[in-house]
């Protein structure tokens, strides 16, 4: 399984991974994901965004195999169990240029691990089901986890289907060309059916010494545009003391927030810039400057903020420009709750248990009263978000073999 997707949607020139929400990548990812399901007999569902759940539901079909093809039956309108289950999984959509592990590892160890359970015979009380969620890295729309905000109901979908992506697409159209009707989304009918939530995941740092580690919270962050705007000016004949140079303001706030972030031990980037009008021999008449900014705790986060916004405020006064801030989108501190997680450390005889500055679908399933948990499997190098990402093929496995032990524990 992991190699036939790791090959889907990969760059030959950079090796990294550009799997955009509802681009043919993505959708090709997501075709071979109900491959796998409707091969193993499960019974898929859908919502409309194309957030995906997969069952294995042996009191709607006992034995069922490949055979019987629930996934048929289901599309027949059979009536299916309405007991909530233990839903595990995680995204297949990338960053720009990511790597291959973060999302998709969640995915196929979701299926392996279901595998494992069946070939030992063993038969849950409650479904167990296998998710992949849409948009979770917000890499096409700017909106992470954007499936789980818009299944949970966290955000309208008006506001959502407005979106745009970089060359102007807007949710809704990118729904369209991909043969969904944006009509049907809202919150979403699978989150009825949700009653506990396990999340496998490379770990994105190096903190994780085990093979598998389990998650105690997940930091706050935020993603916030900084406007800053000036006056376009020849870059030859302007006397650099007559110049309202926005490129130096924003210049001067990427430094500062590098340092802030230091001091306060956080963790502060500007990864993504706008310059207009972007000519060479030209003073930018304004630039637009994407932070993403995390903290341990949500006051933290606010002074990080706080400091960075006073900094280039008062370097815009003296560089006779402005600056405006606006928060794209903010989470708070996922504490996940410590009775879930301290079973799923004893079920893995102690597994170490650490916090995680890396936002997931967990975590937003976890604000809306999910009861949710993490597994995360050893990251040799800390690099995530690049080509460059890795964990090795025991620690997978040893992945997919604590995901199998917290599933029967669960499901028993």
């Amino acid at each position: 399984m992991w190699v036939a997707l790791a090959a889907v949607g990969k760059d030959p020139s950079t090796g990294g991974y550009r799997r955009g929400g509802w681009t043919p990548s993505e959708r090709e990812a997501t075709h071979w994901f109900t491959d796998q399901c409707v091969s193993r007999g499960l019974t898929l569902e859908s919502d409309g965004l194309g957030n995906l759940v997969a069952w294995w539901d042996p009191a709607a079909s006992p034995g069922a195999g490949p055979e019987q093809s629930p996934a048929g039956r289901a599309l027949a309108g059979e009536a299916l169990s309405e007991v909530p289950g233990v839903v595990t999984g995680s995204h297949l959509d990338s960053v720009i240029d990511g790597g291959a592990f973060d999302g998709p590892l969640g995915v196929v160890s979701a299926l392996a691990a279901v595998d494992r359970l069946r070939a030992e015979g063993f038969v849950p009380s409650v479904p167990i089901g296998v998710g992949a969620f849409v948009e979770e890295e917000g890499s096409r729309f700017g909106m992470p986890c954007l499936g789980s905000r818009i299944a949970t109901g966290v955000l309208p979908a008006a506001k959502a289907l407005a979106l745009k992506d970089r060359t102007g697409v807007t949710l809704s159209e990118a729904l369209n060309a991909a043969g969904i009707d944006p009509a049907g989304v809202g919150p979403s009918p699978l989150m009825e059916r949700m009653g506990t939530f396990v999340e496998l995941h490379v770990e994105q740092g190096r903190a994780l010494t085990a093979p598998v580690g389990v998650a105690s919270s997940i930091w706050p962050h935020g993603r916030f545009r900084f406007t800053f705007s000036g006056e376009a000016n020849h870059a030859g004949t302007t006397l650099m003391e007559d110049r309202h140079d926005p490129m130096l303001t924003y210049a001067m706030t990427a430094l500062a927030a590098n340092k802030q972030a230091r001091l306060a031990g956080a963790r502060a980037t500007f990864g993504r810039l706008s310059v207009e009008p972007n000519g060479t021999n030209a003073v930018p008449s304004q630039v637009i400057a994407w932070l993403d900014a995390r903290a341990a705790t949500d006051d933290a986060l606010q002074s990080l903020l706080a400091a960075i916004t006073r900094q280039a405020t008062e370097r815009a006064e003296r560089d006779g420009t402005t600056v405006e801030l606006v928060a794209e989108s903010v989470s708070p501190i996922v504490d996940f709750e410590p009775g879930l997680r301290d079973r799923l450390s004893a079920v893995l005889d102690g597994a170490p248990v650490l916090p995680t500055g890396a936002g997931h679908d967990a975590g937003v399933f976890s604000d809306a009263g999910i009861p949710t948990a993490m597994l995360f499997v050893r990251n040799p190098t800390g690099v995530s978000h690049s080509p460059a990402e890795h964990a090795e093929m025991d620690d997978c496995l040893a992945g997919v073999e604590a995901l199998a032990a917290v599933l029967k524990d669960l499901a028993r």
